[in-house]
């Protein structure tokens, strides 16, 4: 999509300091980290929020946690812990509306989040 922030991140519009990139995923830093490590993963394909996902979907989903997990690894984070988000919608939290989760760690990271 024309307008949509990670599009144009995608497409190289836009600067990021990438950490991942493949076919189907590309995965950059946040640049409002919430933790010393703080990594947005997306797939290339503009899916708009969790409930436009459908079974079609699971394995560009599933890639993204296998990228979590390796760049959790890649980091340092795997031994002592780190949560991976996805919200939907904007009473969750989503400010921008291409799906992506959210790895943090390098912090103690507390429950119930905020």
């Amino acid at each position: 999509m024309s307008d949509c922030l990670f599009c144009k991140i995608v497409a190289g519009d836009i600067p990021a300091e990438l950490v991942h990139e493949d076919a189907r995923v590309v995965a950059f830093r946040d640049i409002n980290p919430q933790a010393p490590t703080h990594v947005l993963i997306i797939p290339r394909e503009h899916i708009p929020t969790i409930n436009d996902l459908d079974a079609a979907h699971e394995p560009l989903v599933g890639a993204l946690f296998s990228v979590a997990k390796k760049i959790a690894g890649d980091e340092g984070l795997s031994d002592d812990g780190y949560r991976v988000v996805m919200n939907c919608n904007e009473g969750a939290g989503q400010s921008v509306f291409h799906i992506h989760l959210h790895l943090l760690g390098g912090r103690p990271l507390h429950w119930p989040p905020g």
